[in-house]
């Protein structure tokens, strides 16, 4: 039984929650995929359900135990090279999830004395990733977002207080999940070689749908093979699961060794990986896929009026809370899944509809979806 002071507290935090117009329940997928990573439609090809059904037969359903003990099979290994010749660096790492990796990577290099900077933006994952590495003694500072002027100023201003062995990490999305809108790589890749700091970018939402065969915004912006950690995702735009950073084998030897979210977590299962290198085949052989989802979703905000972005991610904004889940659920009962995002998703006073297309989507769906938008948003 819970103790009476804690259920008392539990359920003032719930009725606060749905003051506010934040409380969440988990719901079924229903109607149109209009709200799912799925970029590239790959979640229910056929090809990666096989591919999982004969590394399953092969090596079996389960890892078994983590990496480091005898959770390794040849498809880790097969899927870390894999990775590696995709995003050009020299070795890679599996991490079983985006959030454990970016939460576990930053205490990881960052302690006692060093500094870690991070784009106001981030994913909750990088900013726990940060609270991480403050707790070991490392300096926390959060740039404007895309602020490059606020990330030179905040550098140099630590730089100069900071002992001369200290090291500074920048953190920072690729594309960024709630807005779509991108990360300028080349420049930061630039300032970070010149302030000698490690810069990580995460690619979660440019795996697999942006670049010449999907590698990534570090391949669109041409720094593909300058950026020293790069952290991506499997269960988005390559439709499995899992996650990976990108790195030299300096770096690698490190992460493997300290990394308490890879150290202590079963491995990946053999099934997901056999479906996640059917999934990178598949991303960088039908380039149609990618292409399809960024144009459905340039449509979209052609008829929004919204600027064009690198991205398969259109937010439409609300501001308020409750405001957000009505339109949600109005454009639900119409047949499209479309969620609202609220805070402490995003900001206080932004709450919106986060819309993404994807290869599966059809024109004629896209077009009643624009239909719908504009009406109830009264455009």
């Amino acid at each position: 039984m819970i103790p009476p002071s804690w259920l008392d507290r539990l359920q003032e935090q719930a009725a606060h929650r749905r003051a506010l117009g934040r409380e969440r329940t988990i719901h079924p997928a229903v109607g149109v995929d209009v709200c799912s990573n799925d970029y590239l439609g790959l979640r229910r090809d056929p090809r990666l359900a096989e591919a999982a059904a004969t590394a399953a037969r092969a090596h079996g359903a389960g890892a078994g135990a983590a990496r480091l003990l005898r959770g390794t099979c040849p498809l880790h290994d097969e899927l870390e090279v894999t990775l590696a010749r995709w995003k050009g660096t020299a070795a890679c790492l599996l991490f079983n999830t985006g959030y454990q990796a970016n939460a576990t990577l930053l205490p990881a290099l960052a302690g006692a004395g060093d500094a870690v900077f991070s784009d106001a933006l981030n994913h909750a994952s990088l900013v726990d990733g940060c609270r991480m590495a403050r707790a070991r003694g490392a300096h926390v500072g959060v740039f404007g977002h895309l602020d490059l002027a606020d990330l030179a100023s905040q550098l140099s201003g630590w730089r100069a207080a900071a002992p001369r062995t200290a090291l500074a990490l920048v953190a920072t999305d690729a594309v960024f999940s709630m807005d779509g809108d991108a990360a300028d790589l080349p420049a930061l890749v630039d300032l970070c070689e010149r302030q000698g700091a490690l810069l990580l970018i995460d690619e979660a939402h440019a795996t697999g749908l942006l670049g010449a065969d999907g590698a990534g915004l570090a391949q669109l912006q041409g720094v593909r093979g300058r950026v020293p950690l790069v952290m991506g995702t499997l269960g988005k735009a390559v439709g499995a699961f899992g996650a990976f950073v990108c790195c030299d084998t300096v770096l690698r030897d490190h992460l493997l060794n300290t990394a308490r979210g890879f150290i202590f977590s079963t491995a990946l299962p053999p099934p997901v990986l056999g479906a996640a290198l059917e999934g990178i085949r598949i991303a960088r052989a039908e380039p149609w896929r990618r292409e399809r989802a960024l144009a459905l979703a340039d449509r979209l905000r052609d008829a929004l009026g919204q600027p064009r972005q690198p991205s398969a991610i259109v937010p439409v904004p609300v501001g308020a809370d409750a405001a957000a889940v009505r339109l949600a659920e109005t454009l639900q009962l119409q047949g499209f899944d479309i969620r609202a995002v609220r805070p402490p998703t995003v900001p206080e006073g932004s709450a919106r509809l986060r819309i993404t297309t994807g290869a599966h989507l059809e024109d004629a769906q896209v077009e009643s979806l624009i239909e719908a938008l504009l009406k109830v948003l009264g455009s």
